[in-house]
């Protein structure tokens, strides 16, 4: 394949299509890699079938990518750690004790004030918001599913709106690679233009206070309601120990530890400055800390020996498996998407008869678009600030805007793609099917995005 083309659509287009109607993930995302590498190379159909194998396997090659995957499988030890510590069980009932979560309603407010506060890193902020709200969810008959569409929409737009995590470093740098002045400035002059963030925010607040849940949530919450609890709980039997003492200690310490390793660990790793840290390894080194965290404190408490221990962080590891397994799929269809052309081709088909004002609403758009087929917000922004920044400075335009409209973009693409890292750790933390959270969670995407759109296009004719 030498040309770019509307085929180089197809790949993340077949997988997200038959993922949606056969629900059979793993197949899905495997038939989009095959797809991909049959159009990359021009291969027959076995020959294409050996090149995919070998990039699936070669995503383990990248470090960035195997220290996510890697952090999928140690995240899952902690979180069996912890409930087989007794610190679901001692937090839920220091809850009660406080009579501050005694309903499910209230049990939804924790959720979204954790993804609130918790503005580190995306996938720590669902894991944390998930370990901690799941118990509660189930305790007052809230779907699971609905915890995930909330700590989804809670992570990565906070992230964006508070942006003194690894997401401002990469677009801070995104930014001075282009030449942009003040490229702080710039950034932090996109928050309030940032529409996407803001409205799915808004959007999650609104859906707790008047319990909005439209099409297919309306359905998986009145199951639960009606007694049955649905989902993938990855903590299913975790076989606490009827003698490990209850302790909310050992809920909160390693959290916390959890929480305050990662800028710690971008400092680190940026050398004394945090925003040129590395948020695949500070991701894994903060979720390594909090396992060691919570395993110290076991052992002193003697609620486990070294070789239940042990077992213990296999088990967990081991029931993170088939989502790592779609993660790194996902990633190696990113990975062909992005040799194919995918979002060149779709940032191509932006013209030059498109009016000045609707501009940004066309960027919002497209940056949507290439995040949802490639599932990455992070590379949406790679493909379109590029193209984005030198518009603005051939219009005399202030760049905040335009920045805005890609970051929004990728944001909500990314927010309602099903191969997208973060919809899948949502997934994850909330103990859901994945394809269930997806459903789910496209109705809200699809009304964010359209004030979003509306928002641009009212954006654009005031400030251009």
């Amino acid at each position: 394949m030498t040309e770019l083309s509307w085929l180089t659509l197809l790949p993340p287009f077949i997988a997200i299509g038959l993922a949606l109607l056969t629900r059979q993930v793993y197949l899905a995302l495997f038939a989009g890699i095959w797809l991909g590498f049959f159009l990359l190379n021009d291969s027959g159909f076995f020959p294409s079938l050996a090149q995919a194998l070998d990039g699936v396997l070669a995503v383990l090659a990248n470090p960035g990518d195997a220290r996510v995957v890697m952090f999928t499988l140690v995240i899952g030890a902690f979180i069996i750690t912890l409930e087989r510590s007794g610190a679901v069980s001692g937090f839920v009932r220091f809850l009660e004790r406080s009579r501050w979560v005694t309903n499910g309603k209230r049990a939804q407010w924790m959720a979204w004030l954790i993804g609130i506060v918790i503005f580190i890193e995306s996938n720590i902020t669902v894991l944390v918001a998930g370990t901690v709200s799941r118990p509660l969810f189930d305790r007052f008959r809230v779907a699971r599913e609905k915890l995930a569409y909330i700590i989804d929409s809670t992570s990565a737009p906070v992230c964006m709106l508070i942006p003194l995590n690894a997401w401002g470093a990469f677009n801070l740098g995104l930014l001075d690679g282009l030449g942009v002045e003040d490229p702080l400035k710039v950034l932090l002059a996109s928050i309030p233009l940032n529409l996407y963030a803001i409205s799915a925010v808004a959007l999650t607040a609104y859906t707790i206070a008047r319990d909005y849940n439209p099409g297919p949530m309306a359905k998986v919450q009145g199951r639960t309601s009606g007694g049955k609890l649905d989902g993938l709980d990855i903590s299913a039997s975790t076989g606490e120990k009827s003698h490990i003492k209850p302790r909310a200690v050992n809920m909160l310490l390693p959290v916390l530890v959890l929480i305050l390793a990662m800028p710690l660990s971008l400092w680190i790793t940026g050398e004394g400055k945090i925003f040129q840290g590395s948020g695949s390894t500070s991701v894994l080194w903060a979720s390594l800390a909090a396992l060691t965290c919570i395993s110290v404190m076991v052992l002193l408490q003697r609620s486990m020996s070294l070789d239940e221990l042990s077992h213990t962080w296999m088990e967990g590891a081991g029931r993170m498996l088939p989502l790592a397994i779609i993660l790194v799929l996902a990633l190696a269809l990113g990975s062909i998407s992005k040799t194919l052309g995918t979002g060149q081709y779709v940032a191509g088909l932006v013209g030059d008869s498109i009016p000045l004002a609707l501009l940004p609403t066309v960027i919002f758009l497209v940056s949507g678009v290439i995040a949802f087929s490639v599932g990455s917000s992070w590379g949406t922004f790679s493909i379109m600030l590029p193209i984005a920044i030198p518009v603005a400075s051939a219009l005399g335009a202030e760049p905040a805007l335009f920045v805005a409209a890609v970051l929004s973009g990728g944001i909500f693409g990314d927010h309602s793609s099903p191969i997208s890292d973060t919809t899948i750790v949502s997934s994850l933390a909330s103990g859901t099917e994945h394809i269930d959270h997806v459903r789910t969670q496209i109705p809200y995407a699809l009304r964010a995005g359209l004030v979003s759109a509306l928002g641009f296009v009212a954006l654009g004719y005031l400030m251009l």
